[in-house]
């Protein structure tokens, strides 16, 4: 991109200077040389400014496109990051239910050994007061 605009800044000097010098070899009157000439710088300057604009035009566009880019790009990462948290929690939960019904089982079945054990205690000892 600079190489383009050293190429047409080198063209429009070298357009000025041949214009100029053209004008001041020509056989025309001081007069009609002077308004050649401030023709042709207003003229150059209308071209730059029309360049500046365009160029400034591009940077605008370019500067807004990679600014929605960047926007798309932390929006979507911000999304993956609220997806990942959920099936994060999704899975702990899961877990502590898994955990937690396991331990009721297990709760379960000792309690129920135990009624068994005391159970089977019971009978011993009234089997014994009855044999005694």
């Amino acid at each position: 991109m600079k190489d383009q605009t050293k190429i047409i800044a080198a063209l429009l000097v070298g357009a000025a200077a041949g214009a100029a010098l053209g004008l001041l070899l020509a056989p025309d009157s001081g007069e009609g040389t002077r308004d050649g000439i401030a023709d042709f710088v207003n003229d150059l300057i209308e071209s730059a400014k029309e360049k500046a604009q365009a160029k400034a035009s591009e940077i605008k566009d370019y500067s807004s496109t990679a600014y929605n880019n960047a926007k798309s790009k932390v929006n979507g990462a911000i999304n993956n990051f609220a997806d990942y948290h959920e099936d994060v929690i999704d899975g702990a939960t899961l877990k502590a239910r898994d955990i937690a019904n396991k331990a009721k089982d297990y709760g379960h079945e000792a309690i129920n050994h135990a009624k068994s054990k005391i159970k089977s205690n019971a009978d011993d000892v009234n089997t014994e007061i009855q044999n005694a």
